[in-house]
């Protein structure tokens, strides 16, 4: 494989575009990547803030095929439903040790691999959407025929999105639901405290500001090396004062386990999808 692989994007919605930013913010030459889109002017939007070769009308099978068959290495980014009749689609134009990576959630390894000519490399990843700021985490889980060396290619790509980590399939459902789903949780936090905070009395502007910058800032912290929740947490909360009364109240309510819960309905439903994508035809 090259020095500089071949990239090629099948679909460039939200999250494939995250992926491209990152790996473009990290030097990787813009004249080795390819991507397909629907609209036409979601390719000229493409091209001109990225630089990139973008051909319009993926829904067309010969784009597809045109794009997969110069890929090193293929990002499939179409809905979950999709992939399927994707990878069938171009699978007997890839390369010889292409590399096909897939940002779909539940979409399972044996599924992309039985759409795939036999020994094909596929990688599932689940990634999330603060890889927009180079500040995502995505979880890769290799294919029974996936070279060490392209996992590694792969991790290495990816790097510029954020954190990537190596988890087996079976744990990438427990994934989604910490990581995968995590912003929207946090987004969903910033919204109550935004909204506790207007009615209190402040100026509702301000209390979003508020409670983003907070979180923001706490997120931060928590970035750091060695840093642990549990004891930033003690740290901000003083003995019998307004933060032990704040998180008294979360505890009787039993935050904690409304959390797991949803975290478990986020998994039970990535799993479900799974179902539905292996009983469709």
């Amino acid at each position: 494989m090259p020095t500089s692989p071949r990239i090629t994007f099948l679909g460039c919605g939200s999250m494939n575009e995250a992926i491209l930013g990152g790996i473009l913010a990290g030097g990787f030459p813009k004249d080795r990547v390819t991507a397909t889109v629907r609209r036409s002017e979601r390719a000229a939007e493409l091209r001109v803030r990225h630089g990139i070769t973008v051909l319009a009308g993926s829904e067309d099978a010969a784009a597809n095929r045109s794009a997969a068959a110069e890929a090193d290495v293929l990002i499939v980014g179409v809905k979950p439903a999709g992939v399927r009749a994707m990878l069938t689609e171009v699978g007997p134009v890839l390369k010889s040790g292409a590399v096909v990576v897939s940002v779909a959630a539940a979409v399972p390894l044996d599924l992309m691999e039985a759409a795939l000519p036999a020994g094909a490399q596929v990688i599932r990843t689940m990634p999330n959407t603060p890889a927009k700021l180079g500040r995502g985490v995505t979880a890769l889980s290799a294919g029974t025929a996936a070279a060490p060396a392209s996992v590694d290619l792969v991790s290495s790509l990816l790097a510029g999105t954020g954190r990537v980590v190596q988890v087996p399939e079976e744990q990438i459902n427990a994934v989604g639901s910490v990581s995968g789903s995590g912003p929207a949780y946090a987004f969903y936090l910033a919204e109550a405290m935004a909204k506790a905070g207007a009615e209190l009395g402040l100026d509702p502007e301000l209390a979003a500001v508020l409670a983003a910058e907070t979180l923001a800032g706490a997120g931060a912290m928590l970035a750091q090396p060695g840093a642990d929740a549990a004891a930033l947490r003690r740290a901000v909360t003083s003995p019998n004062g307004t933060t032990e009364a704040a998180i008294g109240v979360f505890a009787d309510r039993d935050l904690p386990g409304i959390i797991a819960a949803g975290m478990a309905a986020a998994a039970d439903r990535s799993a479900e999808i799974t179902g539905e994508l292996n009983a469709a035809p």
